[in-house]
């Protein structure tokens, strides 16, 4: 007897039974196999071709079900094709990656006895922090645009945090913040004002390791406004590697930084060989979470895509909102406009033939489409 739930997952996507049994019962006249559809699942036969057949069936199959992980084949022409994978953060408690960052910093930061918290927004992190905030029993102040999606905005004061509109962006609700931090005693979290949320975005990174089978994929595209999660990945890509969780010479992928036309302060300087970004002036776009007109992590960025020998593009608008709704069709994951984001910028690259037709590429899809909707 061979049972599925005991056989490991060699690829991202799961496989329901009703699927797998289906495609099973084909190979019964090419094999001596023998399924049974009840609830477990059996297959009967010689156990080398079962496990053959199953690995196969695993491989080849598409699932209707709805996990953290979606595929999309993006092409043009019949012979300019290629396949992505889309991770799904908007499965996150919060709704967007920024939980993974802001568990590990406030967890920490309890330990060590601080008063409260404050950070300044684009809109997830806030949520994020308000959520975990009233978990550790901590009071939170949250700076944020007057710009920000609405429901982030009530997302933020249903979890009893005190919300603070700010008329401008980021930046200047970074200052407020600060200067409240410095008042009050309240510990500031703001991106990479601390170490922990970093380490938190690290998951990232090596989740992908894991979905692959402890290997990683060729090029991986992220939309970035702080850009923590593509520090973070980073960085647990050579901690991997010298852990022996990978194998020590195997190659780390090409990191790739999406942003909007309208505040592309990375992808500016990256094109210019610089290494920091100036601030970008006046930043628009209705991808909130790329509304970050000076990453404070811009050395760190710029430092991981050449390292990686990746690349940095800015899309239109129009490209995201096309791609967000691809993204959606295509997959079934309600995504936000940040992951429509870096949907549109892989396929200009691959457009213009700078992802390759073998690649294997993972696209972030940050936060929920549903943060955005009124």
């Amino acid at each position: 007897y061979a049972r599925l739930a005991k056989l490991p997952r060699p690829q991202l996507q799961p496989l329901s039974v009703a699927d797998c049994v289906g495609r099973a019962a084909s190979f019964e006249t090419r094999l001596p196999v023998q399924v049974d559809a009840g609830p477990s699942f059996i297959m009967r036969g010689d156990p080398d071709q079962l496990e053959q057949v199953i690995i196969n069936l695993l491989r080849n199959a598409t699932d209707a079900s709805l996990t953290t992980n979606g595929r999309v084949t993006v092409g043009w022409q019949r012979d300019t094709m290629v396949e992505i994978w889309v991770k799904d953060e908007g499965l996150n408690p919060t709704g967007s990656f920024k939980a993974r960052g802001m568990s590990t910093a406030v967890t920490r930061a309890r330990a060590l006895g601080v008063p409260g918290f404050v950070v300044p927004t684009a809109g997830n992190a806030g949520a994020a922090l308000a959520a975990y905030g009233a978990a550790a029993r901590l009071p939170v102040r949250v700076y944020a645009p007057a710009a920000t999606p609405r429901p982030i905005l009530d997302t933020i004061c249903v979890f009893g945090a005190e919300l603070q509109l700010v008329q401008g962006h980021i930046g200047d609700a970074g200052t407020q913040a600060r200067a409240f931090a410095a008042e009050s005693g309240y510990f500031d979290v703001s991106t990479l004002r601390e170490p922990y949320r970093i380490e938190g975005k690290k998951t990232m990174g090596i989740e992908i390791a894991e979905h692959l089978g402890w290997r990683l994929p060729t090029h991986i595209v992220y939309p970035t406004g702080g850009g923590t999660g593509l520090i973070g990945m980073w960085k647990v890509f050579a901690e991997m590697r010298a852990w022996r969780w990978l194998d020590s010479a195997a190659a780390l992928p090409k990191m790739i930084v999406a942003q909007a036309e309208g505040c592309a302060p990375i992808v500016r300087a990256f094109r210019a060989g610089q290494e920091h970004a100036t601030p970008w002036e006046n930043p628009e776009t209705h991808a909130s979470g790329l509304r970050v007109p000076g990453p404070l992590g811009d050395r760190l960025i710029l430092r991981a895509l050449r390292e990686s020998d990746g690349e940095a593009l800015a899309v239109s608008e129009e490209a995201i909102a096309a791609g967000t709704r691809r993204v959606s069709r295509a997959t079934g994951i309600d995504a936000a406009p940040e992951g429509g984001c870096a949907l549109a910028v892989t396929e200009q690259l691959v457009k213009a033939g700078r992802i390759s037709r073998d690649a294997e590429v993972v696209v972030f899809n940050t936060g929920s489409g549903a943060s955005y909707r009124v």
